[in-house]
């Protein structure tokens, strides 16, 4: 997508909903899922360890996943442009949202206010127990796992315990869902950066704005189920694409509808 082109997607806009991906995080070190090299491309055995009903009844699959958490390149990433370009759009530039589908809660630490942060699939810092539903850090469950515990149990009811996320076969949080719709419906612009956009119900998020008015940009290597209704595509890295973007909503005069921030 040519400088033409950003600048007449960017122009008159005072609403932003951005729509984030693993994709996103893949230049902080965090390897996305569905990509030619992702997660579940080069072992889709991988992708059980996230189901659900798997995870609830079979203990080796539970081990399977807390391993795999255990040494997780999110617990040591860092933000890197395309995050901070978001984070700095705050305070320079239209009103932003963003809706993320990751869990590893950079864009918080790239200096996005955790409220303007709507976390779709939850996020791997708290783990809840399934049977009493209390929450505490993810750290102290990896810990008895790196002591030597496969399948920790809650220390209070002796529930199973899993990371505070969505899995395959759950459904999303429902207020997480209206609000995330409330955000599509509101903007002027959504921008979906980094996703497969083949994960629903957060896909059809993009639906939701177009149908509300919104121009819809996609910014990812590969196509999507979404880009018929895209007025841009842009493949280029995301490190260079978003910031080139960010910029030009810094730089784009606002239309006159006043906005709360």
């Amino acid at each position: 997508m040519n400088d033409d082109v950003v600048a007449e997607c960017t122009r008159d806009v005072s609403r932003v909903a951005v729509l984030t991906g693993a994709g996103i995080s893949t230049d902080s070190g965090i390897p996305d899922y569905r990509g030619p090299n992702g997660v579940w491309t080069r072992d889709p055995a991988a992708a059980e360890v996230f189901t659900c009903t798997r995870f609830m009844s079979d203990p080796t699959v539970r081990a399977r996943f807390w391993r795999t958490y255990l040494g997780h390149a999110a617990w040591h990433a860092e933000p890197n442009p395309a995050h901070r370009a978001l984070a700095a759009l705050e305070s320079n530039g239209p009103a932003i949202r963003i809706l993320t589908q990751n869990i590893d809660g950079l864009h918080q630490k790239a200096g996005s206010a955790p409220r303007k942060v709507l976390e779709l699939h939850g996020g791997m810092r708290e783990v809840v127990c399934t049977g009493c539903r209390t929450r505490t850090p993810t750290a102290d469950t990896l810990e008895r796992v790196a002591a030597g515990e496969a399948d920790p149990r809650c220390t209070a009811c002796g529930g199973i315990l899993k990371l505070g996320v969505v899995l395959f076969g759950e459904n999303l949080d429902p207020n997480t869902v209206a609000l995330a719709e409330k955000v599509a419906q509101a903007c002027q612009l959504m921008l979906a950066v980094g996703s497969s956009l083949q994960v629903e119900p957060a896909a059809s998020l993009c639906a939701v704005a177009v149908n509300a008015g919104a121009r819809l940009v996609i910014v990812n290597r590969d196509p999507t189920p979404y880009d018929h209704l895209a007025v841009g595509l842009v493949r280029e890295p995301i490190g260079v694409a978003l910031p080139r973007i960010t910029a030009a909503l810094a730089a784009a005069p606002p239309d006159a509808t006043p906005v709360s921030r």
